[in-house]
């Protein structure tokens, strides 16, 4: 389906959005990615929204990226006698390994790992943030604690420890189970949670086997200051500011999101930006100021996509909170306003001869009157060099690859087209100028520039650039000769 924007919405699926009518409204109402919560429901619910999902994708040829997000290691306090306790600013309050059920004095919680890493003057947020405990004794069991910032704990809680890097796997058995279910189901992408260090992503990548891409989410301050190396070995990211505003002042959120957002646009990495972006959706039917500037600014920054998570999951409006997306982003990128940020903030290493073709064909695309740019590609990875130049043309991506075409459907700008397989530069033309009308990106009396690699079929071979008029290759197309 043929979006008017460029950059591309995630909505996660949930007990509000799992049957066929809601999930094909939604995608028709401007979703290009699917998130499927590996926190919430069971192997047969995922699979049967995958089923649905990919229904869809056969019913309108418009391919749909799947991406299944591990719950990674979540860490919770035990349970309590009451059920709750208040916690008084200033009061002392124990957490150990004791399994005994919890008081106003303490409670267990299960993660020797955290103890083994505690030092005196660390800081434990509990209840996302609402509780703030500093360690003031610890050892290998018990850390004591003074409340910092009181307020009820519950059951169950989570518990985020912000000024440490956990000895954690980077999996839980949990996680490795889910992988290989949703790898064997056939998901595009997986997110990883909790990402710490490069070799959390190596792991998950080794298990994955290359039938997934590998998506980071940054959302630990230590993965903030290794985010280069992370990026590095990853195959796209998510700043996932809710964790991420939990554990860091939240004044640090906004020049993070900023800074991550044009180190994977200068990498060619899409990066998605989530959490809380139409929060209010899932009551209301109508989103605050706030959100619709929160949902502008990502756009404005050149993110490749952004993300609903509860709006769509579990909300009242999902498909209205599609719509509302989908609607600012159109008015946001008909903005000239948008245009010059974009070009201000291009930054690109080009050092490949494939970086110096798709430079020079947005410059060509933009100082003539060319209708769209068609790349031929593999792996996926011309598609996304032309992306990173954020052209002011459409971008129709050619594969014959229906799992490339899925995966750059959470590109920016990347309209994807399954093609067969080629073998002669000259079907490469008339290919891209068949997709591009049929499309509706272009009449047969515009020009077009095609990118290709030879030898075809090959990744890493990007090495041909040509202008061509459409009328011209459809001609080529009926005529024998």
């Amino acid at each position: 389906m043929r979006r008017h924007r460029n950059v591309k919405i995630v909505a996660t699926l949930g007990p509000a959005s799992s049957d066929y009518k809601t999930i094909r409204a939604l995608h028709e109402a401007g979703a290009d990615v699917f998130r499927l919560n590996m926190s919430h429901g069971a192997h047969e619910e995922i699979a049967e929204r995958h089923r649905i999902i990919r229904r869809i994708e056969d019913e309108l040829d418009s391919p749909i990226a799947i991406l299944a997000d591990l719950q990674g290691p979540k860490l919770r306090v035990g349970t309590f006698a009451n059920g709750e306790e208040e916690l008084a600013e200033g009061a002392a309050f124990r957490l150990d390994l004791d399994a005994t059920e919890g008081t106003a004095d303490r409670v267990c919680l299960p993660h020797p790992e955290i103890f083994a890493a505690l030092e005196p003057g660390a800081n434990l947020l509990v209840n996302d943030g609402k509780i703030r405990l500093a360690v003031t004794d610890c050892g290998a069991d018990f850390a004591n604690c003074r409340v910092v910032t009181g307020g009820t704990i519950s059951n169950r809680k989570g518990v985020n420890v912000p000024d440490v890097v956990l000895p954690l796997a980077a999996l839980s058995e949990k996680d490795r189970a889910d992988l290989e279910f949703v790898c064997e189901l056939g998901v595009d992408w997986l997110a990883l949670s909790f990402v710490q260090r490069p070799e959390d992503v190596n792991e998950a990548r080794a298990l994955a086997r290359g039938r997934a891409a590998i998506l980071s989410k940054i959302e630990k301050p230590a993965a903030v200051k290794c985010f280069d190396e992370i990026l590095a070995v990853s195959d796209g990211i998510m700043v996932a500011r809710g964790d991420l505003g939990v554990e860091l002042p939240v004044q640090n959120v906004p020049p993070i999101q900023k800074r991550l957002v044009r180190r994977c646009r200068a990498a060619a990495k899409p990066v998605i930006v989530a959490t809380q972006m139409l929060e209010s959706m899932i009551e209301s039917p109508m989103p605050t100021r706030a959100e619709v500037s929160d949902v502008a600014t990502a756009i404005y920054e050149g993110a490749d996509a952004i993300m609903l998570s509860a709006e769509s999951a579990a909300g009242d409006y999902p498909v209205e909170a599609v719509s509302t997306m989908n609607n600012v982003a159109v008015e946001v990128e008909s903005d000239p306003t948008y245009r010059e940020v974009i070009e201000a903030s291009r930054r690109a290493d080009r050092q490949t001869v494939a970086d110096g073709i798709v430079a020079a064909a947005r410059e060509i695309a933009e100082t003539t009157d060319i209708k769209a740019i068609c790349c031929y590609t593999q792996s996926g990875t011309t598609g996304l060099l032309t992306a990173r130049e954020r052209p002011r043309v459409p971008i129709i991506a050619m594969t014959s690859l229906r799992g490339t075409a899925r995966r750059l459907a959470l590109t920016w700008g990347v309209n994807c087209v399954m093609t067969g397989e080629l073998t002669r530069f000259k079907l490469a033309v008339i290919n891209a100028a068949r997709a591009a009308c049929a499309q509706g990106y272009t009449e047969e009396t515009d020009q077009i520039l095609v990118i290709a690699g030879v030898p075809f079929n090959v990744p890493g071979t990007t090495n041909i650039l040509r202008v061509a008029p459409c009328q011209e290759s459809l001609i080529y197309a009926t005529d024998p000769g």
